[in-house]
């Protein structure tokens, strides 16, 4: 292996894609099910470039890509004439400059500097990270509930969807309810799936913080109990994050939670794993400052005996989870009945892919071997698809 290359450039280009019968809200901060179609999503996509020739690239899944590319935009500076290599340096140093607004846009410009060093090094994330995992168990993660015919408009639709999706092979299913947050409806739901597919595969439920009150919370978490969920996540409207309303809902409730989605560092994420809030920690990659981020959180967890789910979709969740020892399932999200994945990309020339299908018959999806990230992004669609790029140089 030579030298740390220097980073001498980095590209961010906002590009429009277009899923059929995915509907968005004019921020680009949600999606829905809206037959037809479909209504233009923003994505972006990042490239570090350096004075080796060696380069690191990432495009995030989801949506708010306005909010994020602006963020990695601001940080990205930091990183110009700095070693390429030097990730734990970097992320300490963006963590600093974001104390007073938060830490979007660390996740990416870490992941692309991860994609870097792998094929600086000629090996994958998974194997820098110590992983053995090539298979990884997965379940399906639904979109939110809708009102429209043939979507996710009752809970015999859920139930419906979630014996589909046994029957494609996944070892478990997880329900995302109505934005309403109705204590009566969701328990429908938890009920009619529970009944229909509960013992033949594992059922989660994340509401989203949705569920008004600790009250209702309570509620839904005793028809959790009844049908014996595997997890119940984010259950109310704290934002995912109080540690004394967490404990006092376990107390009457006997569901595991899952929390810490909402927190975005591994110190606060602990905080809480130690406090007794959370049965199960959460990490993401594009949020939790990126794989290194990430690594940190979920080693504290592992080390408090506590298993690490990993948050969403895309090459660096499974790269991640591929090196984790007590991480149960890969979310393949959001999906639906009626379309393809919301959060699909159309830019891979490789046959990467997270729609529905993607899971084989033995319930798993492959982590992908090839150095840093795996994947072979197809640029000639980004470009084509491009609103704007802006040059860091």
């Amino acid at each position: 292996m030579h030298g740390s290359p220097t980073i001498t450039r980095i590209e961010l280009t906002a590009f429009e894609i277009t899923v059929p019968g995915v509907g968005t809200d004019r921020g680009g901060l949600g999606i829905r099910y809206a037959p037809g179609a479909g209504e233009p999503q923003v994505r972006f996509a990042i490239r570090v470039l350096t004075d080796e020739g060696v380069s690191g690239e990432y495009i995030p899944h989801r949506g708010r890509a306005k909010v994020a590319m602006a963020a990695c935009e601001a940080l990205g500076y930091r990183l110009l004439g700095a070693a390429a290599l030097e990730r734990e340096r970097h992320y300490w140093s963006m963590r600093r400059a974001t104390v007073h607004i938060g830490e979007l846009g660390i996740g990416p410009l870490d992941v692309a500097l991860w994609d870097l060093a792998g094929k600086h090094q000629g090996v994958s994330i998974a194997t820098m990270l110590g992983g053995w995992r090539e298979r990884l168990p997965a379940y399906a993660s639904t979109l939110g509930g809708d009102r429209l015919e043939g979507g996710l408009s009752s809970p015999e639709a859920y139930a419906d969807f979630g014996e589909q999706c046994l029957e494609m092979g996944y070892p478990a299913y997880k329900m995302h309810g109505w934005n309403e947050g109705d204590p009566g409806e969701e328990s429908a739901m938890i009920r009619a799936v529970g009944e229909r597919v509960g013992g033949r595969m594992e059922v989660m439920y994340d509401a989203a913080c949705h569920l008004r009150s600790l009250a209702d919370a309570i509620r839904v978490g005793r028809v959790c109990d009844e049908h014996g969920l595997f997890w119940y996540e984010d259950p109310y409207a704290d934002g995912g994050i109080s540690i004394h309303g967490h404990r006092r809902l376990k107390e009457h409730v006997r569901t595991p939670i899952l929390i810490t989605e909402h927190v975005r560092n591994p110190e606060t994420t602990t905080d809480i794993l130690v406090a007794g809030a959370s049965d199960f920690a959460r990490v993401d990659p594009d949020y939790d400052g990126g794989l290194t981020g990430s690594w940190k959180a979920a080693l504290a967890a592992e080390a408090l005996g506590i298993d690490v789910e990993v948050h969403a979709l895309g090459p660096a969740m499974r790269h991640l989870m591929a090196s984790l020892r007590s991480s149960n399932y890969y979310e393949v999200n959001l999906v639906h009945p009626r379309i393809g994945n919301a959060w699909s990309l159309p830019v891979y020339a490789c046959g990467y892919s997270d729609e529905l299908d993607a899971v084989e018959a033995d319930g798993c999806v492959p982590v992908p071997s090839g150095p840093g990230l795996g994947v072979t992004y197809d640029w000639d669609y980004v470009n084509a698809h491009a609103l704007e790029t802006r040059i860091l140089k």
